[in-house]
């Protein structure tokens, strides 16, 4: 069946939206842009062939988990785990600092899996802790403490050894 003019334009409107976010989450999960960007576009075409999301409650915390499904089926396809590339750029920033880019790229990549996941889904993905615990199948306070030893991590792994960032 022909999606209605509608429907691709809704489809569009989610693929703007929300679609540098699950790059990048499904970018953290695979650790190859490509496998990443053709994850999203699998999720994009089934709503397409869908219809609409109308059974979905809350958009973002539908996208997320189907992109993850897509990349986990993927792996099982493939059966060999890809390590995550230092060199590809997660996100380009207006006022690109390559030092600064490099840096959180390698912290970020020094969190361990669960932790990198619920940093970007809470904080590219903008999901709440709630969300992110029912996806990865924890407990909104296992989430949330997640987040919390990433953020210290980042924090020590960012911050400059001259200058503590105790208050920050």
């Amino acid at each position: 069946m022909q999606p209605t003019n509608s429907e691709m334009a809704t489809v569009e409107t989610l693929y703007r939206r929300h679609g540098p976010a699950l790059v990048l989450f499904a970018l953290a999960m695979t650790g190859e842009r490509s496998r990443a960007q053709d994850a999203v576009h699998q999720v994009f075409l089934k709503l397409l062939e869908r219809g609409s999301l109308a059974d979905a409650v809350d958009v973002r915390a539908y996208l997320f988990p189907s992109v993850r499904n897509a990349i986990l089926n993927d792996a099982k396809a493939r059966e060999r785990d890809v390590s995550l590339d230092s060199r590809s750029a997660w996100f380009d920033p207006p006022d690109r600092d390559y030092t600064a880019e490099l840096n959180l790229r390698r912290a970020m990549a020094s969190l361990s899996d669960d932790q990198r996941q619920v940093t970007i889904l809470h904080i590219w993905g903008e999901l709440t802790f709630s969300q992110i615990a029912d996806m990865l199948g924890v407990s909104p306070n296992t989430a949330a403490s997640r987040y919390r030893y990433a953020l210290g991590k980042l924090r020590d792994a960012m911050c400059v050894r001259e200058e503590p960032c105790a208050n920050l």
